[in-house]
C-alpha cells in the first residue's frame, strides 16, 4: 500500500480524471516525472478546464513516464511508454484507450497484445516550448553545459561543476537546461528537454541501472536510431550533440484526451 501511495502523483476526489505518474518513495520530486502532472495542468488550461474539477465519467490518465506496467484496464494513454527492465509478465492490462505512446517500441509491445496503437509519437514533455512561449529563454546564456544525471547516478557526476540535480524545482531545472550551450545526460528528460528547445544533447551511460528500452523508444519516435551514448563524463565532453529529433507537436498536442473532461 506505500508503494502505490508513493506512485501516485497526488490523491484527488474520486469523481476526477487520476493523473498517474511516478514519484520517488521519500517524498521528493524527481522533474522528468513531475512533468506529467506540469504539461497536462497547462493544457487543461487552454481548455478552460482543471485537472481537479469532476467529471462524469472518471478515467485515469498515464502521460510522462515509463509507467505501462502500471496501467489498468480501461486507463487512457497519451505519451507514456514501456520500461524495458520491468518483466512482461507484469503488464496486467488487457484493454487501454491509447491516444499516443512515447515511440514505436511501446507501440509494437502493445500492437503484439492485440492494443490498438495510433502512430502518434512522443513524449509529452517535447511540449513545453509550445505550452511556456515566452518562459523559458534559450537566448540567455549562462553556463557552457549542464550536467543532468538520472537518479540512479546522481552521486556518480554531484562532483562535477555542472551538475544539475533532477530533484531540484521542475522549473529551475528546465532553466539551467535551456541556459546551457550543451546538455549531457543519464535522465531522459535531460535529454527530452534540451532537444525540445533546440539544444544539442548527448547522452552519458553511466550505469546499466536503466534499460536502454526507453531511450531508443524516444529516439525512434522522433526519426532516430543508433544514437551513440557516452561513458564517462569526459567522453561525453569529446562528442558532440546527437542529430537534432524530428517532433510534430501539434500532432501530439491534438491528441490529448480532452474528451475526458467534456460533459458526455
Amino acid at each position: 500500500m506505500k508503494i502505490l501511495k508513493n506512485l501516485l502523483g497526488g490523491k484527488r476526489n474520486s469523481n476526477c480524471v487520476e493523473l498517474f505518474y511516478w514519484r520517488p518513495s521519500n517524498g521528493s520530486q524527481n522533474f522528468g516525472d513531475h512533468l506529467s502532472h506540469v504539461v497536462v495542468s497547462t493544457v487543461l488550461y487552454r481548455h478552460e478546464r482543471l485537472l481537479d474539477e469532476e467529471v462524469k465519467n472518471p478515467r485515469r490518465l498515464l502521460a510522462i513516464g515509463s509507467i505501462l506496467h502500471f496501467a489498468k484496464d480501461g486507463d487512457v494513454i497519451w505519451g507514456s511508454g514501456v520500461n524495458g527492465k520491468v518483466p512482461e509478465s507484469t503488464h496486467q492490462f488487457k484493454n487501454l484507450d491509447v491516444r499516443a505512446v512515447r515511440g514505436p517500441l511501446t507501440k509494437e509491445f502493445l500492437s503484439k497484445r492485440g492494443i490498438y496503437v495510433p502512430e502518434v509519437y512522443g513524449d509529452p514533455a517535447l511540449l513545453l516550448p509550445l505550452l511556456f512561449p515566452s518562459r523559458f529563454r534559450t537566448d540567455q546564456k549562462r553556463r557552457e553545459l549542464a550536467v543532468v544525471p538520472n537518479l540512479h547516478d546522481i552521486n556518480l557526476v554531484r562532483h562535477d561543476e555542472s551538475f544539475i540535480s533532477p530533484l531540484l524545482p521542475w522549473y529551475q531545472v528546465v532553466d539551467a537546461i535551456v541556459s546551457s550551450d550543451r546538455v549531457v545526460a543519464s535522465s531522459l528528460h535531460g535529454l527530452i528537454i534540451a532537444e525540445a528547445f533546440g539544444i544539442p544533447a548527448t547522452y552519458l551511460r553511466l550505469s546499466e541501472t536503466e534499460a536502454l528500452f526507453k531511450f531508443e523508444d524516444y529516439y525512434q519516435g522522433t526519426g532516430r536510431a543508433n544514437i551513440p551514448y557516452a561513458k564517462t563524463l569526459d567522453e561525453a565532453r569529446e562528442m558532440g550533440g546527437m542529430p537534432p529529433p524530428k517532433i510534430d507537436g501539434q500532432r501530439l498536442l491534438a491528441a490529448f484526451p480532452i474528451d475526458l473532461w467534456h460533459p458526455q
